[in-house]
Protein backbone atom coordinates (compact mmCIF):
# COMPACT_ATOMS: atom_id res chain seq x y z
CA UNK A 1 0.00 0.00 0.00
CA UNK A 2 1.40 3.38 -0.98
CA UNK A 3 2.08 5.68 1.98
CA UNK A 4 0.47 9.09 1.79
CA UNK A 5 2.70 11.95 2.96
CA UNK A 6 0.61 14.80 4.27
CA UNK A 7 1.62 18.40 4.80
CA UNK A 8 1.44 17.72 8.54
CA UNK A 9 3.85 14.80 8.33
CA UNK A 10 6.21 16.81 6.14
CA UNK A 11 6.17 19.66 8.66
CA UNK A 12 6.92 17.20 11.44
CA UNK A 13 9.75 15.65 9.44
CA UNK A 14 11.47 18.94 8.70
CA UNK A 15 10.85 20.25 12.21
CA UNK A 16 12.89 17.40 13.63
CA UNK A 17 9.91 15.78 15.39
CA UNK A 18 10.41 12.57 13.38
CA UNK A 19 14.16 11.91 13.57
CA UNK A 20 16.24 8.85 14.28
CA UNK A 21 16.92 7.93 17.91
CA UNK A 22 19.50 10.16 19.51
CA UNK A 23 18.83 13.11 17.30
CA UNK A 24 17.51 16.36 18.72
CA UNK A 25 14.14 17.72 17.61
CA UNK A 26 15.47 21.07 16.41
CA UNK A 27 18.29 19.81 14.21
CA UNK A 28 18.43 21.64 10.89
CA UNK A 29 15.94 24.32 11.91
CA UNK A 30 17.04 27.95 12.15
CA UNK A 31 15.47 30.18 14.81
CA UNK A 32 15.76 33.95 15.05
CA UNK A 33 14.47 35.97 17.99
CA UNK A 34 13.56 39.64 17.86
CA UNK A 35 13.46 42.07 20.76
CA UNK A 36 13.43 45.79 21.43
CA UNK A 37 16.62 47.81 21.74
CA UNK A 38 16.30 47.75 25.55
CA UNK A 39 19.38 45.90 26.81
CA UNK A 40 17.42 44.82 29.88
CA UNK A 41 15.21 42.62 27.70
CA UNK A 42 18.16 40.65 26.34
CA UNK A 43 18.62 38.32 29.34
CA UNK A 44 15.19 36.75 29.04
CA UNK A 45 15.65 36.28 25.28
CA UNK A 46 19.08 34.67 25.75
CA UNK A 47 17.69 32.18 28.27
CA UNK A 48 15.12 31.06 25.68
CA UNK A 49 17.82 30.83 23.00
CA UNK A 50 19.98 28.64 25.22
CA UNK A 51 17.05 26.30 25.80
CA UNK A 52 16.41 26.14 22.05
CA UNK A 53 20.08 25.30 21.48
CA UNK A 54 19.76 22.38 23.90
CA UNK A 55 16.94 21.11 21.71
CA UNK A 56 19.23 21.24 18.67
CA UNK A 57 17.91 24.38 16.99
CA UNK A 58 20.29 26.50 14.94
CA UNK A 59 19.87 29.74 16.89
CA UNK A 60 20.70 32.90 14.95
CA UNK A 61 21.84 36.25 16.44
CA UNK A 62 19.05 38.28 18.09
CA UNK A 63 17.67 41.10 15.96
CA UNK A 64 16.86 44.38 17.69
CA UNK A 65 13.92 46.36 16.30
CA UNK A 66 11.13 48.49 17.71
CA UNK A 67 8.17 46.61 19.14
CA UNK A 68 5.75 47.14 16.25
CA UNK A 69 8.35 45.90 13.76
CA UNK A 70 9.02 42.89 15.99
CA UNK A 71 5.39 41.77 15.86
CA UNK A 72 5.26 42.25 12.09
CA UNK A 73 8.50 40.31 11.65
CA UNK A 74 7.26 37.34 13.70
CA UNK A 75 3.84 37.41 12.01
CA UNK A 76 5.50 37.29 8.56
CA UNK A 77 7.91 34.52 9.56
CA UNK A 78 11.00 36.69 9.12
CA UNK A 79 11.70 35.90 12.79
CA UNK A 80 10.34 33.02 14.83
CA UNK A 81 9.65 34.49 18.25
CA UNK A 82 9.57 37.46 20.63
CA UNK A 83 10.16 36.76 24.34
CA UNK A 84 8.95 40.15 25.57
CA UNK A 85 5.29 40.39 24.65
CA UNK A 86 4.02 42.73 27.37
CA UNK A 87 0.54 41.50 28.22
CA UNK A 88 -1.88 43.28 28.21
CA UNK A 89 0.12 46.45 27.37
CA UNK A 90 0.96 45.23 23.85
CA UNK A 91 -2.51 43.83 23.09
CA UNK A 92 -3.18 46.42 20.38
CA UNK A 93 0.13 45.77 18.59
CA UNK A 94 -0.44 42.01 18.87
CA UNK A 95 -3.93 42.31 17.39
CA UNK A 96 -2.86 44.71 14.64
CA UNK A 97 -0.12 42.34 13.48
CA UNK A 98 -2.53 39.43 13.08
CA UNK A 99 -3.38 38.27 16.60
CA UNK A 100 -4.13 34.60 17.20
CA UNK A 101 -4.35 33.92 13.45
CA UNK A 102 -0.63 34.69 13.06
CA UNK A 103 0.82 34.01 16.51
CA UNK A 104 1.16 31.19 19.01
CA UNK A 105 1.02 32.42 22.62
CA UNK A 106 0.51 30.19 25.65
CA UNK A 107 1.81 30.40 29.19
CA UNK A 108 3.28 33.33 31.10
CA UNK A 109 7.07 33.68 31.00
CA UNK A 110 7.46 36.46 33.59
CA UNK A 111 4.62 37.59 35.86
CA UNK A 112 3.94 40.48 38.25
CA UNK A 113 5.42 43.40 36.30
CA UNK A 114 4.23 46.71 37.75
CA UNK A 115 4.49 50.16 36.17
CA UNK A 116 3.33 53.66 36.83
CA UNK A 117 4.22 57.14 38.05
CA UNK A 118 6.60 57.93 40.91
CA UNK A 119 7.93 61.02 42.70
CA UNK A 120 10.66 61.48 45.25
CA UNK A 121 9.58 60.60 48.81
CA UNK A 122 10.91 63.82 50.31
CA UNK A 123 8.58 65.99 48.24
CA UNK A 124 5.70 63.55 48.60
CA UNK A 125 5.93 63.59 52.39
CA UNK A 126 6.37 67.36 52.66
CA UNK A 127 3.37 68.24 50.49
CA UNK A 128 1.23 65.14 51.12
CA UNK A 129 1.20 64.12 47.44
CA UNK A 130 -0.31 60.66 46.89
CA UNK A 131 -2.26 60.89 43.64
CA UNK A 132 -1.46 62.25 40.19
CA UNK A 133 -4.67 64.30 40.47
CA UNK A 134 -2.85 66.41 43.09
CA UNK A 135 -1.00 67.94 40.11
CA UNK A 136 -4.16 69.85 39.23
CA UNK A 137 -2.98 72.30 41.89
CA UNK A 138 -0.56 74.56 39.97
CA UNK A 139 1.57 74.94 43.12
CA UNK A 140 2.09 71.16 43.27
CA UNK A 141 2.79 70.92 39.55
CA UNK A 142 5.36 73.70 39.79
CA UNK A 143 7.39 71.67 42.31
CA UNK A 144 8.41 69.38 39.46
CA UNK A 145 9.04 72.09 36.86
CA UNK A 146 12.53 71.79 35.35
CA UNK A 147 12.34 74.49 32.65
CA UNK A 148 10.46 77.37 34.25
CA UNK A 149 7.13 77.06 32.43
CA UNK A 150 5.18 76.25 35.58
CA UNK A 151 4.22 72.74 34.43
CA UNK A 152 5.45 69.51 35.99
CA UNK A 153 8.00 67.72 33.83
CA UNK A 154 7.32 64.00 33.60
CA UNK A 155 10.19 61.76 32.57
CA UNK A 156 7.96 59.66 30.37
CA UNK A 157 7.70 56.85 27.89
CA UNK A 158 9.78 56.35 24.77
CA UNK A 159 7.82 57.05 21.59
CA UNK A 160 6.28 53.94 20.10
CA UNK A 161 6.10 51.98 23.34
CA UNK A 162 2.79 50.78 24.74
CA UNK A 163 3.08 53.03 27.80
CA UNK A 164 3.06 56.11 25.57
CA UNK A 165 -0.58 55.58 24.69
CA UNK A 166 -1.58 55.08 28.31
CA UNK A 167 0.17 58.23 29.52
CA UNK A 168 -1.20 60.38 26.72
CA UNK A 169 -4.70 59.01 27.34
CA UNK A 170 -4.51 59.73 31.06
CA UNK A 171 -3.24 63.28 30.69
CA UNK A 172 -6.49 64.04 28.88
CA UNK A 173 -8.78 61.78 30.95
CA UNK A 174 -7.60 63.27 34.25
CA UNK A 175 -7.51 66.88 33.00
CA UNK A 176 -3.75 67.21 33.44
CA UNK A 177 -2.67 68.29 29.97
CA UNK A 178 -2.18 71.90 31.18
CA UNK A 179 -0.30 70.84 34.29
CA UNK A 180 2.09 68.13 33.07
CA UNK A 181 4.55 67.99 30.17
CA UNK A 182 5.22 64.45 28.96
CA UNK A 183 8.94 64.52 28.17
CA UNK A 184 9.97 61.72 25.81
CA UNK A 185 13.25 60.52 24.42
CA UNK A 186 15.61 57.58 24.64
CA UNK A 187 14.45 56.22 28.00
CA UNK A 188 17.78 55.13 29.45
CA UNK A 189 19.19 58.62 28.82
CA UNK A 190 16.29 60.66 30.20
CA UNK A 191 15.88 58.49 33.31
CA UNK A 192 19.63 58.79 33.98
CA UNK A 193 19.23 62.58 33.96
CA UNK A 194 16.30 62.22 36.37
CA UNK A 195 18.36 60.11 38.76
CA UNK A 196 21.14 62.71 38.60
CA UNK A 197 18.64 65.41 39.61
CA UNK A 198 17.47 63.27 42.51
CA UNK A 199 21.07 62.84 43.67
CA UNK A 200 21.39 66.63 43.66
CA UNK A 201 18.37 66.93 45.95
CA UNK A 202 15.81 68.05 43.35
CA UNK A 203 12.20 66.91 43.16
CA UNK A 204 11.59 64.30 40.45
CA UNK A 205 8.54 62.90 38.65
CA UNK A 206 8.89 59.92 36.32
CA UNK A 207 7.34 56.82 34.76
CA UNK A 208 8.97 53.41 35.06
CA UNK A 209 8.23 49.70 35.08
CA UNK A 210 9.44 46.49 36.66
CA UNK A 211 11.51 44.44 36.14
CA UNK A 212 14.00 47.20 35.40
CA UNK A 213 17.10 48.56 37.13
CA UNK A 214 15.60 51.97 37.96
CA UNK A 215 13.81 50.62 41.02
CA UNK A 216 17.15 49.34 42.30
CA UNK A 217 18.60 52.87 42.10
CA UNK A 218 15.44 54.70 43.23
CA UNK A 219 13.91 52.29 45.72
CA UNK A 220 10.13 52.63 46.18
CA UNK A 221 9.28 53.29 49.81
CA UNK A 222 12.77 54.53 50.59
CA UNK A 223 13.71 57.05 47.90
CA UNK A 224 10.48 57.40 45.93
CA UNK A 225 6.76 56.61 46.16
CA UNK A 226 4.21 55.34 43.64
CA UNK A 227 1.40 57.74 42.77
CA UNK A 228 -2.16 56.53 42.47
CA UNK A 229 -4.59 57.69 39.78
CA UNK A 230 -8.16 58.94 40.39
CA UNK A 231 -9.74 55.95 38.62
CA UNK A 232 -9.02 53.33 35.96
CA UNK A 233 -8.68 54.87 32.51
CA UNK A 234 -6.60 53.52 29.62
CA UNK A 235 -6.89 52.71 25.90
CA UNK A 236 -7.62 49.02 26.64
CA UNK A 237 -10.50 49.98 28.98
CA UNK A 238 -9.25 47.65 31.73
CA UNK A 239 -9.68 47.92 35.49
CA UNK A 240 -6.26 48.68 36.97
CA UNK A 241 -7.33 48.65 40.63
CA UNK A 242 -5.32 46.21 42.75
CA UNK A 243 -6.77 43.81 45.34
CA UNK A 244 -5.47 46.09 48.12
CA UNK A 245 -7.50 49.01 46.73
CA UNK A 246 -4.52 50.87 45.29
CA UNK A 247 -4.70 52.01 41.66
CA UNK A 248 -1.51 53.02 39.87
CA UNK A 249 -3.15 53.47 36.48
CA UNK A 250 -1.48 50.56 34.67
CA UNK A 251 -2.30 46.88 34.50
CA UNK A 252 0.01 44.48 36.27
CA UNK A 253 1.70 43.00 33.21
CA UNK A 254 3.26 39.71 32.26
CA UNK A 255 5.94 39.06 29.67
CA UNK A 256 4.83 36.28 27.33
CA UNK A 257 6.61 34.48 24.53
CA UNK A 258 4.95 35.07 21.15
CA UNK A 259 5.94 32.79 18.27
CA UNK A 260 5.09 32.57 14.60
CA UNK A 261 2.08 30.25 14.53
CA UNK A 262 3.21 28.16 11.55
CA UNK A 263 6.66 27.69 13.10
CA UNK A 264 5.16 26.62 16.43
CA UNK A 265 2.83 24.10 14.81
CA UNK A 266 5.71 22.61 12.79
CA UNK A 267 8.01 22.50 15.82
CA UNK A 268 6.24 20.89 18.77
CA UNK A 269 9.40 20.91 20.91
CA UNK A 270 9.79 24.68 20.59
CA UNK A 271 6.04 25.12 21.00
CA UNK A 272 6.05 23.27 24.32
CA UNK A 273 9.16 25.13 25.47
CA UNK A 274 7.53 28.51 24.79
CA UNK A 275 4.51 27.40 26.81
CA UNK A 276 6.26 26.14 29.95
CA UNK A 277 9.27 28.42 30.46
CA UNK A 278 9.07 30.73 33.47
CA UNK A 279 11.51 33.26 34.92
CA UNK A 280 11.08 34.82 38.39
CA UNK A 281 10.66 38.58 38.09
CA UNK A 282 13.23 39.13 40.86
CA UNK A 283 15.83 37.22 38.84
CA UNK A 284 15.30 39.59 35.93
CA UNK A 285 15.51 42.66 38.19
CA UNK A 286 18.76 41.36 39.70
CA UNK A 287 20.23 40.82 36.25
CA UNK A 288 19.12 44.29 35.17
CA UNK A 289 21.07 45.76 38.09
CA UNK A 290 24.22 44.02 36.81
CA UNK A 291 23.64 45.75 33.47
CA UNK A 292 23.19 49.11 35.22
CA UNK A 293 26.45 48.52 37.08
CA UNK A 294 28.36 48.15 33.81
CA UNK A 295 28.04 44.47 32.88
CA UNK A 296 26.18 45.38 29.71
CA UNK A 297 27.97 43.67 26.82
CA UNK A 298 26.43 40.78 24.92
CA UNK A 299 29.10 38.54 26.46
CA UNK A 300 28.24 39.77 29.97
CA UNK A 301 24.54 39.10 29.45
CA UNK A 302 25.26 35.62 28.08
CA UNK A 303 27.27 34.92 31.24
CA UNK A 304 24.34 36.18 33.36
CA UNK A 305 22.08 33.71 31.55
CA UNK A 306 24.55 30.85 32.01
CA UNK A 307 24.86 31.65 35.71
CA UNK A 308 21.10 31.68 36.20
CA UNK A 309 20.73 28.39 34.34
CA UNK A 310 23.50 26.79 36.44
CA UNK A 311 21.81 27.95 39.64
CA UNK A 312 18.47 26.57 38.41
CA UNK A 313 19.70 23.56 36.47
CA UNK A 314 16.91 21.20 37.54
CA UNK A 315 14.26 23.66 36.36
CA UNK A 316 16.06 24.24 33.06
CA UNK A 317 16.56 20.51 32.46
CA UNK A 318 12.87 19.97 33.19
CA UNK A 319 11.94 22.38 30.38
CA UNK A 320 14.17 20.52 27.96
CA UNK A 321 12.78 17.14 28.99
CA UNK A 322 9.16 18.25 28.55
CA UNK A 323 9.95 19.84 25.17
CA UNK A 324 11.62 16.65 23.91
CA UNK A 325 8.60 14.58 24.97
CA UNK A 326 6.33 16.90 23.00
CA UNK A 327 8.36 16.20 19.84
CA UNK A 328 7.90 12.44 19.98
Amino acid sequence: MKKVITLTSLAALFSGAVLADGHLPGEGVKVTAVQSTIAEETFQTVVVNKALEKLGYDVQPIKEVDYSAAYTSVANGDAQYLAVNWYPLHNTMYKNAGGDDKFYRAGFYIEGAAQGYLIDKKTADKYDITNIADFKDPKIAALFDTNGDGKADLTGCQAGWGCEGVIEHQLDAFGLRDRITHNQGQYAAIISDTIARFNEGESIFYYTWTPYWVSGKLVPGRDVVWLEVPYSSNPNNTDTALPNGKNYGFDINSERIVANKAFAEANPAAKKLFEIMKLPINAVSAENMLIADGEDSQRDIAIHADNWISANQATFDGWISEAKKAAK
